[in-house]
């Protein structure tokens, strides 16, 4: 019911008649200031609709297409407000999402097994597909324009919780990796006055 709610008011909003409701009306100005995409909105519904059961992933794979219809169609939206239009920025938000996707599994595990739910897909190749997104997001820096760099800032949370969890020996329970680091928004300002993601 949720979903076929804002699949309407995407489609209300396209069309210049958002609903009268904080939100949307919000959105709407942000569609038509920033001449935003529809199919990016639309991907992150349809993949949040087909993810409604909360089923664990079977593979890396699902979980990277999901992280990619979300994460990255956000990412998408993001570099489209900043008016970033560069193959090589989409090719690094495309891995950023992917990336930033498998970090939130990672670190939501915890809270889920304590409601006895799992969603880390089966693949043992996990961390390894993570550092590989992140690491190729990261060679594509020199291509990528100096504009397009706010929106994929948050590179430095993901790299902050992986040196992390190599720190506890990939021990995803560790109660070390529920604590907040308080320097992480230092790091982000040094990476951004340095222009680097």
């Amino acid at each position: 019911m949720r979903m076929q709610f804002w699949k309407k008011t995407v489609d209300d909003i396209y069309s210049d008649n958002p609903p009268h409701q904080p939100v949307a009306v919000e959105l709407w100005k942000a569609v038509k200031r920033h001449n935003l995409t529809k199919r990016w909105l639309m991907k992150i519904i349809d993949e949040r609709e087909k993810n409604l059961d909360d089923k664990a992933y079977r593979n890396i794979q699902e979980l990277e297409n999901y992280a990619e219809n979300t994460q990255s169609s956000l990412l998408y939206l993001t570099l489209e407000i900043l008016g970033v239009k560069d193959l090589h920025a989409d090719h690094a938000a495309s891995h950023i999402g992917k990336a930033h996707g498998i970090v939130t599994c990672l670190r939501a595990t915890p809270y889920h097994t304590s409601r006895r739910r799992v969603f880390l897909p089966m693949d043992i190749c996990m961390l390894v597909r993570l550092l590989l997104h992140l690491k190729h997001a990261r060679s594509l820096h020199k291509s990528v324009p100096v504009k397009a760099f706010p929106a994929f800032l948050q590179t430095v949370a993901l790299e902050d919780y992986l040196k992390k969890i190599q720190q506890v020996n990939f021990d995803i329970f560790h109660p070390s990796l529920q604590q907040k680091n308080t320097l992480l928004p230092l790091s982000l300002y040094i990476q951004s006055w340095r222009r680097r993601y």
